[in-house]
């Protein structure tokens, strides 16, 4: 386990963000975890994204920019399924000492999680084009 755990944080690299003795839990969690997975495993988000317009008809691909961004929130925020596939996949980059952090707040991770991966895709709009 301890093996897996090193391996996990050489792959993800340092941390993105600072983290002070004032950092509350979550912005800790959030810059000590949180934000280098997310990079890590960006370009997968962006091509699950693209599956993900494709299987909905495409409507995505002609949509203003702001319809864009608008449809990107709400795709992450209101289909369960999705989220929850986006949500794995961050999670499986956690140690165990990290998801045993994660489950003591769950819910507060979580919304900052999606947030933060909203957040990411909406920066990265232009990338975000049918192959």
């Amino acid at each position: 386990m301890e093996n897996r755990d090193s391996e996990i944080f050489d792959l993800r690299g340092g941390v993105l963000g600072s983290v002070t003795p004032q950092s509350s839990p979550e912005e800790a969690f959030q810059n000590i975890t949180l934000r280098p997975i997310l990079k890590l495993q960006n370009d997968l988000f962006v091509q699950v994204f693209i599956n993900y317009a494709i299987k909905q008809k495409n409507v995505y691909f002609a949509l203003t920019v702001d319809k864009k961004m608008n449809y990107i929130e709400n795709s992450i925020q209101r289909d369960i399924k999705f989220r929850n596939l986006l949500k794995g996949m961050i999670i499986g980059f956690f140690t165990v000492n990290e998801f045993q952090e994660y489950i003591k707040n769950s819910s507060n991770l979580n919304k900052r999680m999606m947030n933060l991966l909203i957040e990411r895709l909406k920066s990265q709009i232009q990338l975000i084009e049918m192959e």
